[in-house]
């Protein structure tokens, strides 16, 4: 199947709940990001910077500027430089230094960067993002920051076949957005986007299930 129709066929499934989908592109070559293009997608994600800006930098003038662009791995410090400015949205700030030097260089800039910050609310050791109990003190001392705009919660589930554990963790954060009445909720990857979709979420994260048997 091409992009396109992989794309129809998720669209159908899913049109009661139109979020914003993104292409996770990080695997994909160029070829296939335009495939994504043309079968209507804009908004992109990638999850190592430079490898991303050398991607990004070699499409073509339109689908270059008519495109969005979103950051969705762990982000060091020494490699904000990189990515404030150059992706529309971070999706993975993990703590008040990391957003401090984001809005460092987004202050530079001359630009207001949009983040969302990482909860792990399954407390998986091998994944970043903070507490849903830290989540209070972060928002606001990221809300003093004149640089940032917080536009939402990111969340990656565990790799779990309990459907009820996915979506009881999903319902914690959209209760948090709600609670903390902000705008995007970024969760749900091609394994469980349905899940996410039932539980809130604003914007999905698909790569394999769009690219996949092309």
């Amino acid at each position: 199947m091409t992009v396109a129709e992989n794309l129809e066929k998720i669209s159908k499934g899913i049109s009661e709940y139109n979020p914003r989908i993104i292409a996770v592109t990080k695997y994909c070559t160029k070829e296939k990001m335009i495939e994504a293009y043309e079968a209507g997608l804009r908004d992109f994600a990638e999850n190592k910077a430079q490898d991303a800006l050398k991607k990004i930098n070699n499409l073509d003038d339109t689908m270059k500027v008519q495109s969005v662009y979103h950051f969705i791995g762990h982000l060091q410090t020494n490699k904000v430089k990189y990515v404030v400015g150059n992706f529309e949205y971070i999706h993975s700030v993990d703590s008040l230094k990391l957003a401090q030097c984001i809005n460092d260089e987004a202050l530079k800039k001359g630009i207001v960067q949009k983040i969302l910050i990482q909860v792990n609310n399954a407390f998986e050791k091998q994944k970043f993002g903070i507490a849903p109990s830290q989540l209070k003190n972060l928002i606001e001392e990221v809300s003093l920051l004149k640089s940032v705009e917080l536009a939402g919660l990111m969340n990656i589930a565990p790799l779990s076949d309990d459907r009820s554990e996915i979506s009881r963790l999903f319902s914690q954060m959209n209760a948090l957005k709600e609670e903390y009445k902000l705008k995007e909720l970024s969760m749900g990857m091609s394994r469980d986007y349905k899940i996410a979709l039932e539980n809130g979420a604003t914007m999905i994260r698909l790569g394999r299930i769009l690219f996949e048997n092309n």
